[in-house]
């Protein structure tokens, strides 16, 4: 896959096409982590037909250092702390607990903020497909899938146009499948893989949401 993709809309339209090779069945819904995978989400979901939600999570940072990551949480509550992180200097248990709890608060707020007045669409039973704009570590997504399951997703599938070959492959141990368009060993954040990175707001979220209901509706779909 040549890289770099042009922007996340270009990037959704060929994971797509790669999608659109594997055996989808009907009630798929696509789970886009916000922000940036929404845009990517969005096409996919677009090209194929299929239902657009989110699943918010967030990184938990390690407390006292925001920026230094130690897991994830999503708006449910489902969480990871990374095994290492108990071993870090000054990590006691009691203040990772308070760290994800702070976390999984801010990610409730954000998900009531990107899907005003609108419930989560139903994941009993269905195949769940988690999309971002591109993976470094895991954990996010990792937590992701164990939301969907949680939810009652039947099957997970993790699609990304861009992730290191050993996210792939941690991924593979959580989720039924990963799809991953290129996997550059040399990674060290995804807007290197892009030639245009712009930031993704609240409102392009909430339209997509928005736009993907209406094409739903007018295909007959369930409201």
């Amino acid at each position: 896959m040549p890289l770099p993709f042009a922007d996340r809309a270009v990037a959704g339209r060929l994971l797509a096409e790669r999608l659109a090779r594997e055996p989808l069945p009907a009630g798929t819904v696509v789970l886009a982590i916000p922000r940036g995978g929404v845009p990517v989400a969005a096409e996919v979901a677009r090209r194929l037909g299929l239902a657009l939600d989110l699943v918010v999570v967030r990184k938990v940072g390690a407390p006292g250092n925001p920026e230094f990551a130690v897991g994830a949480v999503a708006a449910d509550g489902t969480s990871l702390v990374e095994p290492w992180a108990g071993e870090e200097p000054g990590l006691s248990v009691a203040a990772l607990d308070r760290a994800v709890a702070a976390e999984a608060a801010l990610a409730r707020e954000q998900e009531d903020r990107l899907r005003p007045g609108r419930a989560p669409l139903s994941l009993k039973g269905a195949t769940a497909i988690v999309i971002d704009d591109g993976i470094a570590t895991g954990a996010t997504t990792e937590v992701a899938v164990a939301a969907a399951r949680r939810a009652g997703a039947g099957r997970t599938i993790v699609a990304v146009p861009v992730a290191p070959p050993h996210t792939v492959d941690r991924l593979r141990r959580v989720a039924d499948a990963v799809i991953a368009l290129a996997e550059p060993p040399d990674f060290y954040a995804v807007g290197q893989w892009y030639l245009r990175f712009e930031q993704v707001d609240d409102a392009s979220v909430i339209r997509a949401l928005a736009d993907a209901d209406r094409a739903r509706r007018r295909e007959g779909g369930a409201p």
